[in-house]
């Protein structure tokens, strides 16, 4: 890291970091330290769109144990990590959320230059708009460099497919409504999704566009990459534990950015965009 830290107690040791040449991304520098269980992802060294230096908002988090990781594995500390429930309701769902948010909050109070918040009750469709929900003043000023929300789903309101498939499309194109305002200049919104049906059907990227956002890059999502970090599902926990675990299953995450880039010049990027072919064509990896 670029500055001194204090050690801190009962938290994970750090994984050592290099930046790679892609901005705003760096990679594991010694791919050893992380375990890569699926034989397809063994030659994969994963890939880290945070820095250090990034102020991050994370939205829809379950068990906070993404969170948890960013700050200790990644070294993440201007970040405020939000979820959907009450702090009631997600003791409830997900119990070792207390440990997670405990040890958050723990390291905020003993280094004051470390800026990690909770806050519950935020909704990702409503993102800086006012009332409830909204992520109050901390959320709505804004100019974040990173905007998550991690395997977005809204429950199971229904069994049908193609109206889950609905829904799931509406959360994500009012979630990158209101999260649009609240970016950097040249902030991202990185969204990570499962890569089987019926996630695939959501049509991610055209929703993006429709937005005037484009796919600058997707990636493999290596749970691994995380240490600390279990996928929670939305309805909470699996009674007895369950062998349903979602950081074994293949997912993508996506990089989303302004047309424009800065958010003033869409035109003219557009036009660019469609003369080179190049304007949602992201690098895969």
């Amino acid at each position: 890291m670029a500055k001194s830290r204090k050690q801190k107690s009962n938290l994970s040791a750090h994984t050592p970091y290099h930046r790679s040449s892609k901005a705003h991304d760096h990679t594991v520098k010694n791919a050893a330290t992380i375990q890569v269980s699926q034989p397809q992802r063994q030659h994969q060294i994963p890939t880290i769109p945070f820095e250090p230096a990034h102020r991050i908002l994370l939205v829809g988090e379950g068990d906070f144990s993404f969170a948890h990781s960013l700050y200790t594995s990644h070294h993440c500390e201007n970040l405020i990590a939000t979820c959907f429930d009450s702090a009631m309701a997600l003791a409830e769902k997900y119990p070792q959320s207390t440990r997670n948010i405990q040890e958050l909050e723990n390291a905020t109070c003993k280094d004051e230059t470390v800026k990690v918040k909770i806050l519950y009750g935020v909704d990702a469709t409503k993102l800086g708009k006012g009332g409830l929900g909204s992520g109050g003043k901390e959320v709505k000023k804004g100019d974040f460099d990173r905007i998550v929300f991690n395997f977005p789903h809204v429950g199971g309101l229904t069994k049908d497919v193609n109206r889950q498939v609905r829904h799931n499309q509406e959360l994500l194109v009012n979630f990158f409504k209101a999260a649009l305002p609240l970016l950097a200049s040249k902030g991202s919104i990185i969204l990570t999704i499962f890569e089987s049906e019926p996630y695939s059907l959501w049509n991610v990227r055209d929703l993006a566009r429709h937005v005037h956002l484009k796919v600058g890059r997707s990636f493999k999502f290596q749970a691994e990459a995380y240490p600390g970090y279990k996928h929670a599902r939305t309805l909470g926990n699996i009674e007895g534990g369950g062998g349903w675990k979602g950081e074994t299953r293949d997912a993508r995450t996506y990089i989303f950015e302004r047309k424009d880039g800065e958010g003033r010049r869409e035109q003219e990027t557009s036009q660019k965009g469609k003369s080179s072919g190049s304007s949602d064509s992201d690098e895969d990896d």
